[in-house]
């Protein structure tokens, strides 16, 4: 059973800044900011959210299909995928931009100057989920069964969003960084025609306050609202029932970036293998777990058997 994965495709550069930030910029003179930073390393990392969840859904024995748009300059991102055997058939590959990027500038103190480059990714909307349906059934291909649409091009977004709905394929609504870009009303026509809502605690906040809808009410226009909240677990709303998942203790915290998507990939696993919610949130926080022990959003590099042994540890049954 294979999943649909739209969103993005970006390499995350990432730079670190052995001092302060603070002993660099003048509040009085930041009306006339012009500062330098010394940074004596730099990593570059594969990231993007739809690439973050495929990697995750892939560990896990999953089908991810990435349907996503990349640059000129995706040549080793596209034969990592191609490594790893995750289909990357539907990425579009645009030449005259660069692949989204972002580059991430960190202090000792852990504060961070981000800048982010869309490229490619405002072209989204170019691929078409009728295209991957045709694609996948004309070569005998399982067909998509569930679909996510991550964060992305706006446009791209929008209409990914309104083709699942049109295919009858249930799919995550996963807006993340990209709900600021839809007003209230937009929202709601999104929610509306989704299966499946996952947002984390700030975003939930962000929905509540653009729709004027409490997370309750939220909930009830969705087969399940699944609301992470980091540290503390997650709450997934489905059928009435609000279901606490539990944090997993992770053994040591070394970098957040790409654990949503990480627990994203454990969702789309859970509903591809008919899990119940219970299960599925347990499995999707311990992938987070998993992750934040790794530098990078896809350095994590755990088996199925493994991941299945830390499960059991973790909550005493077998998913």
């Amino acid at each position: 059973m294979a999943s649909l994965i739209c969103g993005s495709i970006a390499y995350d550069t990432i730079m670190n800044f052995e001092g302060k930030f603070a002993d660099q910029i003048l509040p009085e003179q930041i009306h006339v900011l012009n500062v330098a930073f010394l940074v004596p390393t730099l990593r570059r990392e594969f990231g993007g959210c739809a690439g973050n969840i495929a990697y995750n859904l892939s560990l896990l024995g999953g089908d991810p299909i990435i349907m996503a748009t990349v640059g000129g300059d995706a040549s080793s991102y596209m034969n990592r995928l191609k490594q790893l055997n995750i289909d990357s058939t539907h990425i579009r590959q645009i030449e005259s931009a660069f692949t989204a990027q972002a580059m991430i500038t960190t202090d000792q103190t852990n504060n961070q100057i981000t800048a982010f480059h869309p490229g490619a990714m405002g072209e989204s909307h170019l691929n078409q989920v009728s295209t991957v349906i045709a694609e996948r059934s004309n070569n005998s291909k399982a067909s998509a069964k569930f679909g996510i649409v991550a964060p992305d091009g706006r446009q791209g977004m929008w209409e990914h969003c309104h083709q699942l709905a049109e295919a009858n394929i249930p799919f995550i609504f996963d807006p993340g960084q990209g709900l600021p870009m839809f007003d209230g009303p937009e929202l709601l026509e999104l929610v509306d025609i989704a299966s499946y809502l996952a947002v984390n605690d700030y975003e939930g906040e962000m929905l509540s306050k653009r729709t004027g809808l409490s997370l309750e009410k939220v909930a009830k226009r969705v087969k399940a609202l699944i609301v992470t909240k980091g540290a503390e677990g997650a709450e997934i709303y489905s059928n009435g029932k609000c279901i606490a998942i539990p944090p997993v203790p992770a053994a040591k915290v070394v970098d957040p970036t790409g654990c949503g998507d990480a627990f994203r990939g454990g969702l789309l696993f859970g509903l591809e293998s008919g899990m119940d919610w219970e299960t599925t949130g347990r499995l999707a926080s311990l992938m987070g777990s998993i992750k934040i022990t790794h530098q990078g959003p896809q350095n994590h590099q755990p088996s199925k058997t493994e991941i299945a042994e830390q499960f059991k540890a973790a909550f005493g049954f077998s998913f």
